[in-house]
């Protein structure tokens, strides 16, 4: 008889658990609401830049219109910071987070990511006539050096894991924080390869220091809701198509060559 009770009880919990309603996918909800809601902080070319209240430029947001193109949906866009990106996602202030983000294992534990776009690892930016100077982690970790990073993203972490012995300061402004090695305030900012052949374009003076041989391996991504398998499959096919027709490569090039 208890034998028949307990089985009795789970057979209503594995029908109360099959009755419970699914929730919709994201990318179901986004075409039903018409909007594609893309949280950015906006302050990092060449991937995301806030140009304007609202409005904002650079690969990423190119490739958010793609994306909701092929969703016939327009794009809303969210303005994060860095150390708010997690917090807003999660609280699902969007549905999708753009602008430069590097793949890590801490964001994978309370986000999905899409497929890797881009790889693009860690680089120097120094005053270009300090290229020779800084060219290993153990150049940049003396005591002489000054190096700058900017708060609550991939680059500070990478700084306060391997800069022990250097003078680290975090920058709180992401858009000046290179004219902070140009007045001579600090020498050293690791950052993303891309960005420095950005940045090294834009402001003569800085250069990245072997950009084709990063110091630390990455990758780019998209933060999407975790555990929404559809989404994420949809998001990464996007991708895959838009690699293999050329896409792709059209956006790019012109916001990295």
């Amino acid at each position: 008889m208890k034998g028949m009770r307990v089985s009795l009880l789970m057979g209503v919990a594995t029908l109360a658990l099959v009755s419970l309603p699914a929730r919709a996918a994201t990318i179901d909800d986004v075409i039903k609401a018409g909007v594609l809601r893309v949280c950015t902080p906006g302050d990092y070319r060449p991937f995301s830049f806030a140009v304007s209240d609202g409005v904002f430029e650079g690969l990423d947001i190119d490739l958010m219109q793609s994306l909701a193109a092929s969703l016939a949906v327009k794009v809303e866009y969210v303005k994060t910071t860095w150390a708010n990106l997690l917090p807003d996602f999660v609280a699902r202030k969007c549905d999708i987070a753009v602008g430069g983000i590097s793949v890590t294992l801490d964001r994978q534990k309370q986000v999905s990511f899409s497929t890797a776009y881009m790889v693009n690892g860690k680089t120097p930016l120094v005053r270009c006539a300090d290229v020779k100077r800084f060219q290993t982690v153990a150049d940049i970790d003396k005591a002489d050096v000054r190096v700058v990073a900017n708060p609550g993203g991939s680059n500070e972490r990478f700084a306060r894991a391997n800069f022990k012995t250097a003078k680290l300061t975090i920058h709180p402004d992401n858009l000046t924080i290179f004219d902070e090695i140009l007045k001579g305030n600090a020498d050293v900012f690791v950052t993303e390869s891309a960005e420095t052949l950005v940045q090294q374009r834009l402001r003569p003076g800085l250069c990245g220091v072997n950009p084709d041989k990063p110091l630390q391996y990455g990758e780019m991504a998209y933060l999407l809701p975790r555990g929404d398998t559809v989404t994420k499959e949809y998001v990464d096919q996007w991708l895959h198509l838009i690699k293999a027709n050329g896409e792709y490569q059209r956006i790019a090039g012109r916001w990295l060559n």
